[in-house]
């Protein structure tokens, strides 16, 4: 299946340079800007498809108020996905399916989330109040009720945080992290200097502008300033400021820091697709072909192993092997969890126990995981990140006339994806 366009919006640290953006609102101008780019009319695709997280009470499936926003006729259907942090990578395999299965011939498919709109919500004692306000009484008894009120049923339920927690093993994404430093015996030391290096990729990628070709800058609302780069890489990030931060999960016994951790995130990211017959037809040429995919399911409490269950089952349909790679790039839900999978790859003992394999997966080069960073840096809007990484991965080929990658990532609830990427 041919990629076309692949643009992203800058991703900003929640909380900043987006924040005043919902999450429709940003599916609307990535796909608005990449039309600019790409020659094709809108009429001509025939559906659209969206990943989404934290999909906004007022957008219903997200998916389709964005395309009706962005101007696709009232009888191109759309639908949005929801597969944790794959959700952005679910819309283009999904989309793939459809056009193998004949269903469709153009697909828009793509990610949004805005991580600063995901809302506090009463709890209980409030709603109960407050459904109980609702009732008619008499004055006497209006106001016995009104005097039951208390200050902590103003006390939110954080919904970000509910979101983050698994509830079939009641853990926060930050405690199955800990779980696998603790499993594979990663110590604090090198978690952080995995993040710096993080950091300084991102910085060093910046000055070169590798993303360049992949942002598309975005006015703020005010239309004030113009925001042209991720907004949240700190290319004076040191070692001594990320040793100084005190763990966050486990603050106890943990090595899990917000510095060695993906931040939330808002941002958005779209692809087109469609075959590659139907490429060369229109004279498109593509940014890359996705060649296959996996999802491969796990234990929850070690979710973030998702990339080496997903990456081994696609080796297997594929028959290639880790040394057929030339470039990959792997989600950094966490500084660890990336440390996890590359001790997992090579591990017989993890392959007899976990893979059903008797020899291992095969030894991953570190050099050629995430060349330009990644999330720990940059962010993971957790319904975008699936389609930035097969964007930022395709252009990566590109650029050093390499043929073959593979983007893969964790997935909340104990789930992998991977897709095998190529490049003419």
């Amino acid at each position: 299946i041919a990629i076309i366009g692949g643009y992203r919006t800058p991703f900003a640290k929640a909380g900043t340079a987006l924040k005043e953006y919902s999450a429709d609102e940003l599916g609307v101008f990535i796909i608005n800007h990449m039309f600019d780019k790409v020659n094709l009319n809108r009429d001509e695709v025939d559906e659209v498809i969206f990943g989404n997280v934290a999909q906004p009470a007022n957008a219903a499936n997200i998916a389709r108020v964005i395309a009706l926003k962005s101007g696709f006729k009232h009888s191109i259907p759309a639908y949005t996905v929801h597969r944790n942090c794959a959700s952005g990578m679910e819309s283009i395999t999904s989309g793939a399916i459809n056009i193998k299965a004949g269903y469709s011939n153009i697909i828009v498919a793509g990610g949004t989330e805005s991580m600063s709109n995901i809302p506090l919500l009463y709890n209980d004692k409030m709603k109960a109040f407050f459904e109980k306000s609702t009732k008619k009484l008499s004055l006497i008894k209006r106001l016995k009720h009104l005097s039951t009120f208390r200050l902590s049923f103003l006390k939110p339920v954080i919904g970000v945080v509910e979101g983050l927690t698994d509830p079939t093993c009641n853990l926060i994404m930050g405690m199955t992290a800990e779980n696998l430093a603790k499993d594979f015996n990663i110590n604090r030391t090198d978690q952080d200097r995995f993040a710096l290096n993080s950091h300084h990729k991102v910085a060093k990628a910046i000055a070169e502008n590798k993303y360049d070709d992949e942002i598309v800058p975005i006015p703020s609302k005010s239309f004030s300033n113009l925001i042209k780069e991720d907004v949240g890489p700190r290319p004076d990030q040191s070692i001594e400021a990320l040793a100084k931060l005190k763990p966050f999960f486990d603050r106890k016994n943990g090595t899990v820091t917000v510095g060695n951790a993906c931040p939330l995130t808002d941002g958005a990211a779209s692809v087109i697709l469609m075959t590659e017959e139907e490429a060369k037809k229109r004279n498109l040429e593509p940014l890359g072909y996705l060649r296959e995919f996996a999802y491969a399911g796990l234990d929850p409490s070690r979710m973030g192993l998702g990339p080496v269950f997903a990456t081994s089952k696609l080796l297997d349909k594929t028959g290639l092997t880790v040394q057929d790679i030339d470039l990959m790039e792997m989600n950094e839900a966490f500084s660890v969890q990336i440390l996890a999978n590359l001790e997992a790859f090579k591990s017989k003992e993890f392959a007899n126990k976990f893979l059903n394999k008797k020899d291992p997966i095969g030894e991953v080069n570190p050099e050629i995981v995430n060349v330009n960073g990644g999330a720990v840096a940059l962010g993971h809007p957790v319904g975008t990140s699936g389609t930035r990484i097969i964007i930022t991965l395709l252009r990566e080929l590109k650029r050093q006339n390499k043929k073959r990658g593979i983007a893969s990532l964790c997935v909340g609830g104990g789930q992998g994806g991977a897709c095998l990427l190529e490049v003419d």
